[in-house]
């Protein structure tokens, strides 16, 4: 199985010119629903980390700070064009989702749209994730996910060694996930084929020290 970062941003650099026909109109719902749970208030820092061409913009408020990534240069480039597009402020950049150069507990809201179940490490970009995010942070997934309380079967991994070098990890878990890098899950709700992609609004789990604030 093939899962680097260098296979991630050579293939998305490919995918780049036709990722809209297959994510726009499939995810646009699932999109609108996720964010659509996040306690909003004007000027919040945001980042969208894995913001591909940048299909998030037209569900987030207006009166934000809005930063986005992408580990490929091709969609952060979309990404750019089409914030022009809607007359967005909307600072982007190249950067790799498991070592984000932003200082610590600098966001307000991060959000992780489909980029869980395609990072070689998951769990390093919920790390970071977690480490810039404030401690009153929400941070905002919409993904793939094999169900909690059902490890994935041998069937299962199987196939996985062909849709993780394609597409993305069809055994990845939410809540395992999530728990191992600091973060409780406030809402999970199913938002396409069944069960199969979930949007989950997450934070932080309070420390012994927010915990006596």
């Amino acid at each position: 199985m093939i899962n680097t970062t260098t296979w991630n941003r050579l293939r998305y650099t490919v995918y780049s010119p036709i990722y809209d026909l297959v994510a726009n109109r499939a995810f646009r719902k699932p999109r609108q629903y996720a964010l659509g749970q996040v306690d909003w208030e004007p000027g919040m820092r945001v980042l969208l980390v894995g913001a591909g061409t940048g299909l998030d913009l037209p569900f987030l408020p207006v009166e934000i700070e809005l930063h986005a990534t992408d580990l490929c240069e091709a969609m952060v480039k979309r990404t750019a064009q089409r914030a022009e597009h809607l007359r967005r402020d909307v600072e982007c950049q190249v950067m790799d989702a498991e070592a984000l150069e932003y200082p610590d507990a600098h966001f307000d809201v991060v959000v992780m749209h489909l980029v869980l179940a395609v990072m070689p490490s998951p769990q390093r970009g919920l790390a970071e994730a977690h480490r810039v995010l404030k401690d009153d942070g929400q941070l905002c997934v919409m993904d793939k996910f094999q169900p909690d309380d059902q490890p994935a079967g041998a069937g299962r991994k199987a196939l996985n060694v062909i849709t993780a070098t394609l597409a993305s990890d069809i055994t990845r878990q939410a809540y395992p996930l999530l728990s191992e890098t600091g973060f409780w899950i406030r809402h999970d709700e199913p938002v396409l084929m069944g069960s199969l992609f979930r949007a989950l609004l997450a934070a932080k789990m309070p420390t012994e020290s927010t915990a006596k604030e």
